[in-house]
């Protein structure tokens, strides 16, 4: 099993997106944003329910008008994860999907017009308990700063995001956490960095527009890393021009390698070579895709031969070091009696997985039920 995490998270206050905790020092929490058409609630539903199964913690939806929000009404009624409306420009669609139950606000204040407009979302906002989410994107900033600064810098965004947040001060208004995206990595960690010594409120992560699945992938844990390496960061979104399912495998994956947060099992593989027993590609690509649904954080070590085996075996849950014919299983470091043959191998590892799992989890269960009697 790893060690923990060395990381040391920046300080900050505390809010909630319906039963979420973020910030001060609550988990990290992963989202993803739906990209079906909101009015199409069937459609909708369906990819909030594939996002909940592989554990977004919260998810964005877009409602651009007065239709998307009656259809954000049935779409909430559906589903169990929390939900966050991204709003632009329009007060009133705010305060219509606050009436019908939305979890966060995403939405600037300083672009929905007039004060008294401001002050009527934040007013329900705070009557409600619902947070906000000051979104800045280095790609849609303000006209009189684009003139200031003639390009996208990290003291443009943060100007940018500091002018939203004042409205909320003058307002009494502090339910509320932050984002400088930009699709330039250094751009965005300069603007969080700057961000970060500036406001007390949670910081909600992104590269912005980073591309596809790989290129995207690459640039989002370069970008994040560096930032949560640093201990910054609450909550966090991998976009990628992908289905979103997989911004949530990849801002799992972020964590996991910086030993931050686990949920799903972390394979730790070789790249094979020609010293592998049996296929070790092959078997790690169908673990991964059999065993989605497994959320409990769980070491499983799949390595082709007996020179790294039983050492990566012995410091993992489950482990797996290959051997001539048949390779050895490890349970808990300790080597079984039990071996298994190279041709079958997907199938038995599948079930032993499962199994562990579920042990781990009526483990973790009867704990739980202790601490609660107690």
């Amino acid at each position: 099993m790893q060690p923990k995490s060395p990381i040391q998270r920046r300080r900050s206050t505390r809010i909630y997106v319906g039963d979420v905790p973020v910030g001060d020092g609550a988990p990290i929490a992963v989202q993803s944003m739906t990209n079906t058409k909101t009015t199409d609630v069937e459609a909708t539903v369906a990819q909030i329910r594939s996002l909940e199964k592989v554990g977004a913690d919260i998810v964005r939806v877009s409602v651009p008008t007065m239709d998307a929000a009656e259809a954000f009404k049935e779409i909430k009624s559906q589903v169990t994860v929390p939900l966050v409306a991204d709003i632009h420009f329009d007060y009133r669609i705010a305060l219509k999907v606050a009436d019908y139950g939305v979890d966060c606000l995403r939405i600037n204040p300083g672009n929905i017009g007039r004060e008294e407009r401001i002050r009527s979302v934040v007013d329900c906002a705070k009557d409600k308990g619902i947070p906000i989410r000051i979104g800045v994107n280095g790609g849609s900033l303000e006209k009189d700063i684009q003139q200031k600064y003639t390009e996208p810098t990290a003291e443009a965004l943060v100007e940018s995001a500091m002018r939203h947040v004042d409205i909320l001060d003058r307002m009494n208004f502090d339910q509320f956490k932050v984002s400088v995206k930009a699709s330039d990595v250094f751009l965005a960690v300069d603007s969080y960095r700057l961000l970060a010594r500036k406001i007390d409120q949670p910081l909600h992560l992104g590269i912005t527009e980073a591309g596809g699945i790989r290129a995207g992938a690459v640039k989002s844990s370069v970008g994040l890393g560096m930032l949560l390496a640093e201990g910054i960061g609450d909550t966090l979104r991998i976009s990628l021009a992908a289905d979103p399912v997989e911004e949530i495998k990849v801002g799992f994956d972020i964590l996991k390698s910086l030993r931050i947060r686990s949920r799903g099992i972390n394979f730790i593989a070789c790249p094979s070579c020609s010293r592998q027993e049996f296929d070790v590609i092959s078997t790690v690509n169908a673990l991964e895709e059999r065993l989605e649904d497994v959320l409990t954080p769980m070491d499983v070590s799949i390595i082709g031969c007996v020179v790294n085996g039983p050492g990566e075996a012995e410091a993992s849950q489950l482990g797996l070091a290959g051997g001539n014919r048949k390779s050895a299983f490890y349970e808990d470091g300790i080597r079984q009696k039990e071996r298994f043959d190279n041709e079958n191998l997907v199938d038995q590892l599948e079930a032993k997985i499962r199994a562990k799992a579920a042990m781990m989890e009526e483990k973790n269960q009867i704990q739980v039920t202790r601490i609660e009697e107690n």
